[in-house]
């Protein structure tokens, strides 16, 4: 195991250099807990943008490299992972070269851009199998992790319905700077068979509803239109979920929503009580009771896990927010990795296998044909 005297993990990135919003977003989540070091990356493809983020976050410029062939080939004894955080079009090529070469990967959602392109990876994956999975923060967040507790332990009875939502404004509102609209990038404005909102937004409320639920969904209803002035994507999705126990549930995503910078709202519905989670609001969890009795916990509650010292850096009433969120989920990546690496496996309640995000794609292929046909569709067809 390649770690320095502190048990430092040593990673390396493919994309995420400063010219990339998720990039810095990584760095520091990884660095919050002291168990990462970022040593190496293939940056981004051009050559001055390298140089410029290894200067910027220390790193040996001998270690900054200018195609994937040259990282993988310098770097595959060195690193105990690789963050891949290119655009999704690319993570297959990228995820499949990597597993080849017998490297670890922590890739950035969603995991491929295509069904089809998931499928490849998993074969790649049973092919060459190795430490892979996918980071999907928002079940970092304290509060959320203490609903899933709540849910659990059935203070909210049996889940009957759920209704999650992540409306945002993106492809909408006008740039402060200019007056005008600012333009998405261009991988961002050409839909494949699943249209890029699910990919961007639906991953998460999926990834959201099987961690509270432990299940998946087994037929979806899809509406998808298009209100922007990008004409041939989808900028608004509307889905309607069945599950084989009954229960019922909706996601909702759009990026022409004004005045929601990211409305990410989680509303779940049981026998017993029902809860509310708002992210511009994270440090408070909303509980409704049958008796008609009405509570909000935080970190400082009585709870269940949320109150735990890995959750409280600092004291509750000093909110807690996107980046801890994420440096909860790195964290909980370092042990699921020291377990891999000691045992060829790992369980870990907060860590998800390829597997899961191959179902997500399988639930957004299944929503687009849904939209195409007009009907509800089997998540078994």
């Amino acid at each position: 195991m390649k770690k320095n005297e502190q048990n430092i993990f040593h990673i390396g990135f493919v994309g995420g250099g400063i010219s990339s919003t998720i990039g810095l977003t990584h760095i520091l989540a990884s660095q919050l807990d002291g168990r990462w070091k970022l040593v190496s990356g293939f940056f981004s493809r051009k050559h001055e943008t390298n140089l410029e983020t290894a200067k910027e976050w220390n790193i040996n410029q001998n270690r900054v490299y200018n195609s994937l062939k040259q990282f993988v080939l310098s770097e595959k004894n060195k690193l105990d992972v690789v963050v891949v955080l290119t655009p999704a079009p690319n993570h297959v090529t990228t995820i499949c070269e990597l597993l080849k070469s017998g490297i670890s990967i922590i890739c950035d959602k969603p995991l491929a851009s295509t069904l089809e392109d998931g499928y490849k990876i998993q074969e790649y994956h049973h092919k060459y199998p190795n430490f892979l999975t996918v980071t999907y923060n928002y079940s970092g967040y304290p509060m959320v992790r203490e609903l899933k507790a709540l849910i659990e332990n059935g203070s909210l009875g049996k889940i009957r319905k759920f209704n999650f939502e992540m409306p945002q404004e993106g492809f909408i509102r006008l740039s402060n700077l200019t007056g005008q609209l600012s333009t998405p990038k261009d991988w961002r404005l050409k839909d494949e068979s699943i249209p890029i909102i699910c990919l961007d937004l639906g991953t998460h409320l999926h990834h959201l509803a099987n961690f509270f639920l432990n299940s998946e969904p087994v037929k979806v209803m899809g509406l998808f239109s298009n209100h922007s002035a990008y004409k041939g994507i989808v900028d608004d999705a509307m889905m309607w979920l069945r599950y084989a126990d009954g229960i019922t549930g909706s996601f909702w995503m759009s990026k022409t929503a004004l005045g929601n910078r990211n409305g990410l709202r989680l509303r779940l519905y049981g026998t017993k009580g029902s809860a509310e989670w708002i992210q511009t609001e994270p440090e408070n969890l909303y509980i409704s009771y049958q008796d008609g009795t009405r509570v909000i916990l935080d970190r400082a509650s009585k709870g269940l896990v949320s109150n735990s010292k890995r959750y409280n850096r600092y004291v509750a009433g000093h909110p807690a927010g996107f980046i801890e969120a994420f440096a909860n989920l790195y964290s909980d990546i370092a042990d699921a990795l020291s377990s891999f690496k000691s045992t060829g496996k790992y369980k870990n309640t907060y860590v998800f296998d390829i597997d899961h995000s191959i179902n997500g794609l399988k639930l957004f292929s299944a929503a687009r044909k849904s939209n195409d046909f007009k009907k509800w569709i089997s998540l078994d067809d």
